[in-house]
């Protein structure tokens, strides 16, 4: 049987009735799975995991879009996390038996439904599109999506060249990732985002590495996020000692660490929780759901 995971990031992390609505979307398809969800209200966003074969998970993918447009308006959305769309990123992933290939070409069938049934901009990326493009060559701020979606080089792969209330979605392939955030005692955001531009890759920092520096005003903190493309060049351990050592140079103190969905195993060989300040249980490891 081949699985593929579905890695789907919608901008709500406040409205649990929302947050529910989108979830039932992925429940009622027969043969998809949906394995986590993870909200946070700082940054006003919801990361799902879903697992089904091929078919499956492509049209739970969907439903959950489709839900999220009718229900996420992003001219009134605030958070704290870069966004697009209601339904703002929708990875493919190749899990047991499939191929990377099979990723890119569901990708590109959901990607097309979303623009001819819920005529809603789409953006291929990853292995998904020609050059396999980044998600950062494609995303931008919901604002500035509307303001420019007419010049060529916004020009959507399918769907409409204008931007409703539910904005764009971003609809790709892409190998297993792993997305961890470093949370410092402190409220000083320049500082996060300063850390953020010395230790991700685009700006000569670990390879393989993404990162912003968010205020939470909720934890009256301040948060280093990573997505760790590839943990084998740079793995947990490393991510958290750059962070850290960038915040003890300045007098700052790590509070904890965190994962936000699931992670592979793989990624947490040899990982002590204790080291990085990390709540670690079975149910975020991604072998262990798939059980």
């Amino acid at each position: 049987m081949k699985l593929i995971e579905c890695v789907p990031n919608f901008s709500e992390g406040r409205r649990r009735d929302v947050i529910e609505a989108i979830a039932a979307g992925v429940r009622g398809v027969e043969g998809a799975k949906l394995l986590d969800v993870h909200s946070d209200p700082d940054h006003n966003r919801s990361v799902m995991t879903l697992i089904g074969e091929p078919e499956a998970a492509g049209e739970a993918a969907f439903r959950a879009v489709a839900r999220a447009s009718e229900l996420i308006d992003l001219q009134s959305h605030r958070g704290e996390h870069p966004r697009m769309g209601a339904a703002d990123v929708v990875p493919f992933v190749p899990l047991r038996g499939a191929i990377m290939d099979e990723c890119a070409d569901l990708a590109r069938s959901v990607g097309r439904r979303i623009g001819e049934e819920l005529d809603l901009p789409v953006y291929l990326y990853g292995h998904a599109c020609q050059h396999c493009r980044g998600l950062e060559k494609v995303r931008c701020q919901f604002e500035t999506l509307a303001a420019e979606i007419a010049l060529p080089h916004r020009s959507p792969d399918f769907g409409p060249k204008q931007v409703g209330k539910a904005g764009a979605v971003a609809v790709g392939a892409r190998e297993l990732l792993v997305a961890f955030n470093v949370n410092l005692a402190t409220e000083d955001a320049a500082l996060a985002k300063g850390i953020a531009s010395k230790i991700r890759a685009s700006d000569g920092g670990l390879p393989g590495v993404k990162a912003l520096g968010f205020w939470l005003k909720s934890r009256g903190c301040v948060q280093v996020s990573t997505c760790i493309t590839d943990y084998r060049k740079a793995g947990l351990q490393a991510v958290f000692a750059a962070v850290e050592k960038e915040a003890r140079a300045a007098g700052v103190r790590v509070l904890e660490s965190e994962l936000v969905g699931l992670a592979p195993r793989a990624a947490l060989n040899g990982v002590d929780p204790r080291a990085l300040r990390l709540t670690l249980s079975p149910e975020k490891v991604l072998e262990a759901r798939l059980r």
